[in-house]
């Protein structure tokens, strides 16, 4: 088989930027995170460019003048998205899903996502110290986008006193009361481990309580640090852990400081579970290739690699079960999520 390696994601196959890779070319990656191709987020051959032109007659006639048999797409859900409608137009592709927020469907965990939990972690456990010397409310916010699966994770893994998730709507006042009720019985200071897509609840309590509505007047919204306009996904989030501190502080006069993850989440060596993952995803992904199983997207469901079809995958945003084992037992080992 000859590989023929895309740089920078769709833009790649936009812009005819290829080079043929061989086993010199991928011999010893296996401990390095990110791509040795690049990516991009920003070139969606379907709404190309600010102009959001459709540029996909480009890409297929691209993609026949290198011959191809099969493309191979790794990624998450704006990958796949795309990935899926190329589908519908008749090129044969293979999907791996690959984004640290693990917000894919019909598959127990994504690539990127266990490496992403291992640093965040990491982070929460070297906050403990100054948290607990300075006696402050110490607030790390982690990427995630729309789902709580990292927040989730590395909350559990370094040992959160409180974890918000954008699937648990939180009150200040539950967060608050948490906060004080650990510094009446001595302990001095609170780790809060939050997902950048949480909702951020303001009451309008110039409102009688009658007209505030079901909710209690409650108006959830994003918090969105920036739009993005010619990405695929415009809507950047972050920041919503510094309105969240005001709140804190202002309400129970404790020193809370912030420290937002970003970027450094999505560095660094991959975990023996993302590497073995990987080769298993690499292996399934020739497989589905070489049987013409074009359409479908590789997956570990229970322990097993298996594979679905791309469009039941990004049917719906796989978001954190309520009654997940995991926040069960957080729930069970003391740990607030605000509710």
């Amino acid at each position: 088989m000859e590989v023929i390696g895309i740089e920078d994601g769709y833009e790649g196959l936009i812009k005819n930027k290829t080079r043929k890779l061989e086993t010199k070319d991928v011999s010893g990656i296996l401990t390095l995170g990110g791509t040795i191709l690049g990516t991009s987020n920003r070139a969606n051959p379907f709404a190309y460019g600010e102009e959001k032109k459709d540029v996909s007659k480009e890409v297929f006639r691209n993609f026949r003048n290198l011959k191809l048999d099969a493309l191979v797409c790794m990624g998450g859900d704006g990958t796949l998205h795309i990935a899926h409608e190329l589908i519908q137009l008749g090129m044969p592709i293979v999907g791996i899903p690959k984004t640290i927020d693990n917000d894919v469907g019909a598959t127990d965990f994504t690539l990127g996502f266990d490496s992403a939990v291992a640093v965040a972690t990491e982070a929460i456990d070297n906050i403990h110290s100054t948290a607990e010397s300075h006696h402050r409310v110490m607030i790390i916010e982690l990427m995630g986008r729309y789902t709580g699966w990292v927040a989730l994770h590395a909350g559990v893994a370094g040992g959160g006193d409180i974890i918000l998730i954008p699937e648990i709507p939180y009150k200040i006042e539950k967060i608050c009361e948490e906060v004080k009720r650990r510094s009446k019985i001595g302990k001095r200071f609170s780790i809060m481990v939050m997902a950048e897509g949480v909702k951020f609840s303001v009451i309008d309590r110039s409102l009688p309580a009658g007209r505030r509505g079901a909710s209690g007047g409650e108006d959830r919204e994003l918090v969105v640090k920036r739009k993005v306009k010619d990405s695929t996904d415009p809507i950047r989030l972050g920041g919503v852990s510094y309105k969240i501190a005001r709140q804190i502080e202002d309400l129970t006069g404790l020193e809370t400081r912030v420290i937002i993850l970003g970027h450094l989440q999505r560095g660094g060596k991959p975990t023996d579970f993302d590497r073995i993952l990987a080769t298993q995803f690499g292996k399934k992904a020739v497989d589905l290739v070489l049987a013409e199983k074009f359409g479908e997207m590789t997956s570990l469901q229970c322990g097993e690699i298996t594979s679905v079809l791309i469009e039941s995958a990004i049917r719906n945003l796989k978001k954190v079960n309520l009654d997940s084992p995991l926040i069960e037992a957080a729930r069970g080992v003391g740990t607030c999520f605000g509710d």
